[in-house]
């Protein structure tokens, strides 16, 4: 929530409830006051992308881009702060070109940035908000690039989960047949077919058979009751998920949790 980028490393011999040590690799004074949300490591690119945004005020939202070798930032893209308008970046996708995708969770929009960090465009559409009002507090979170050429994004408190084809910005509501992501966050491809969806009170594992038409949830991980899990990444082909803010631990410690699913 203070920005900046850390790195933990496992050790293959970790073992549980373990304090892992966090190296601070980024810092930017300029950015001082914003947070750092989600990040996408550009591997074809050696950089990382990362969404940062205004958590109190919702006055700022970039995309900072980052050498992954030696950390130097090579891009910093203003997506809103001139207007009174209120936005929140919140995750960004990157696709085979290079283009990133950064949500906006309190706008419902996407921004669409090119691989040299030039704005492109703002994909919009009326799915994208609901008409209950409250229902808008946190709206298009947790984003993904699927191999096949689509976006993969979720809106947290309606739990609707919208396939964007990147040829014609075509938006189709993936249908959920087991009921909606309610409270989904951050989102994860497994495999292709496969999706890990962050959340509470559970991260769920949903598969679709028909290229992401329809999907189901046939697995899931309980999170820890005074923690809010907001990220998971897979390594190794462990499935690790991110814990924000909570009762129970002290200031500045992330809690990492190895997920195990059932169905």
């Amino acid at each position: 929530m203070e920005g900046g980028l850390g790195q933990i490393s496992v050790p293959e011999d970790e073992s549980p409830g373990s304090v892992l040590k966090e190296i601070p690799v980024v810092k930017d004074v300029d950015l001082a006051g914003n947070a750092s949300l989600g990040l996408i490591i550009d591997r074809p690119r050696n950089r990382v992308l990362v969404a940062v945004g205004d958590v109190f005020g919702n006055r700022y939202s970039a995309l900072a881009a980052y050498d992954f070798t030696s950390w130097k930032r090579l891009f910093l893209t203003q997506l809103s702060g001139s207007g009174p308008e209120k936005t929140f970046a919140d995750d960004v996708a990157v696709d085979a070109e290079g283009n990133a995708y950064v949500t906006d969770v309190k706008g419902s929009k996407i921004w669409k940035v090119g691989p040299t960090g030039e704005y492109l465009d703002t994909i919009t559409s009326p799915l994208f908000t609901p008409k209950e009002w409250y229902k808008n507090l946190f709206a298009l979170n947790g984003i993904v690039y699927h191999p096949n050429g689509y976006l993969l994004v979720i809106h947290t408190f309606t739990g609707n989960l919208f396939k964007i084809n990147m040829k014609d910005n075509e938006i189709k509501l993936v249908k959920l047949p087991d009921g909606p992501l309610s409270f989904g966050d951050g989102l994860e491809l497994l495999s292709s077919t496969k999706l890990l969806v962050a959340g509470n009170p559970a991260t769920r594992l949903v598969e679709s058979t028909d290229d992401w038409e329809s999907a189901r949830v046939v697995g899931k991980s309980p999170g820890l009751s005074h923690r809010i899990a907001t990220a998971t990444t897979v390594k190794d082909g462990k499935v690790y998920v991110n814990h924000l803010f909570g009762m129970g631990y002290p200031k500045k410690k992330h809690v990492l949790v190895e997920a195990v699913f059932s169905s």
